[in-house]
C-alpha cells in the first residue's frame, strides 16, 4: 500500500522503563473521522485493554503546518473527541480519561524538511498516553511510609495538570484524598509543595495561568494542592508551597513537568 493512501496507522511503542506508553493514531488530511475499518482497528485495540489495570489515560491532538492557527486547533479537538467517543462507546469510563488537549498545528519549515509529505502525514494525529494502575505507587505518597530524612524529595506523578491549568483532575483529587490519609498518620513530617510548569519560552521562567492570566502557573499548582491537603484535614502549619517554573524538567514529556512534588523540610 502506497504512502499517499495510508489514511491511519496505530502503533504501540516503550519509550523507557519511566516513561508511559504512547498510542498514535494518524489522520488523513482535514480530517478527523475515521472510516469504518479503521474504527474496527481501534476497537479491537480497546478491548486488548485491561482496564482493571489502567488508571488513566490522557488524549493530545496534533494537525500539520497547513491552514490557520485557529481552524487547526479547531481540528486538533475534533480529532480527539473522535478518539474519546470511540472510547467511550467501547466502555472505557469517562472518569479515566483525564486530559483531552487539542494543541493544533505543528509547524514546519517546508525548506528545512527533507520528506514534507511524511513529516506532514506523521504530524496529522492524536497521541494517547495511559498511565497504569500503581506504576508510580513506589515514587509517591507511600514513600511517606519508608525511612525519609529532610531534603528528600517525593514526586507526585499521578498528581499532573492540563496544560495552562492549575485546576486539579478528578483523577489528581483522588490521588491526593490518598495521600492526605497518609500524612494524618505521619504527623511528624513537614514538607513544601513545589509547582512546575513546561513548554514556557527560555526566556521567561514561568507559564501564564488561563484563570488568571498571570505567569504566575507553577505557584498557583502549589498553592492549589495546598489547600487541597487544608481541606482534607493536613494542617497548613506543615506545609508550605512554592512555584518552580521551568527550572527542574524530567525530561521524560511534557506531561511529567506539568506536576508538583514535596520537599521533605523537617521530621
Amino acid at each position: 500500500m502506497k504512502l499517499s493512501r495510508v489514511l491511519f496507522l496505530f502503533f504501540i511503542y516503550n519509550l523507557s522503563a519511566q516513561q508511559k506508553p504512547i498510542e498514535t493514531v494518524y489522520f488523513d488530511f482535514d480530517k478527523y473521522d475515521l472510516t469504518e475499518p479503521q474504527t474496527k482497528i481501534v476497537n479491537k485495540f480497546i478491548k486488548s485493554i485491561d482496564t482493571a489495570k489502567v488508571e488513566s489515560i490522557q488524549i493530545y491532538g496534533y494537525c500539520d503546518d497547513r491552514g490557520t492557527d485557529d481552524y487547526n486547533f479547531k481540528l486538533s479537538h475534533y480529532r480527539v473527541n473522535t478518539i474519546q467517543n470511540l472510547l467511550l462507546s467501547s466502555g472505557f469510563s469517562q472518569s479515566k480519561i483525564v486530559i483531552l488537549e487539542g494543541k493544533g498545528r505543528v509547524v514546519v519549515k517546508a525548506d528545512t524538511v527533507e520528506n514534507l509529505y511524511e513529516t506532514r502525514l506523521r504530524n496529522r494525529r492524536v497521541d494517547l498516553i495511559v498511565v497504569k494502575r500503581n506504576s508510580f505507587l513506589k515514587k509517591d505518597y507511600t514513600s511517606f511510609k519508608d525511612k525519609l530524612k529532610v531534603g528528600d524529595k517525593i514526586y507526585l506523578e499521578n498528581i499532573l495538570f492540563d496544560m495552562g491549568s492549575a485546576r486539579l483532575t478528578n483523577n489528581s483529587k483522588k490521588e491526593l484524598d490518598r495521600i492526605a490519609l497518609t500524612l494524618q498518620k505521619q504527623k511528624n513530617i513537614q514538607f513544601e509543595i513545589r509547582g512546575h510548569v513546561c513548554c514556557t519560552p527560555q526566556i521567561y521562567s514561568d507559564a501564564i495561568d488561563r484563570d488568571t492570566k498571570e505567569r504566575k502557573l507553577s505557584w498557583n499548582r502549589a498553592k492549589t494542592v495546598f489547600y487541597y491537603l487544608s481541606s482534607r484535614k493536613v494542617s497548613k502549619n506543615r506545609m508550605r508551597y512554592q512555584g518552580c517554573g521551568n527550572k527542574f524538567p524530567l525530561k521524560r514529556g511534557d506531561s511529567y513537568d506539568r506536576r508538583v512534588e514535596f520537599l521533605i523540610t523537617k521530621i
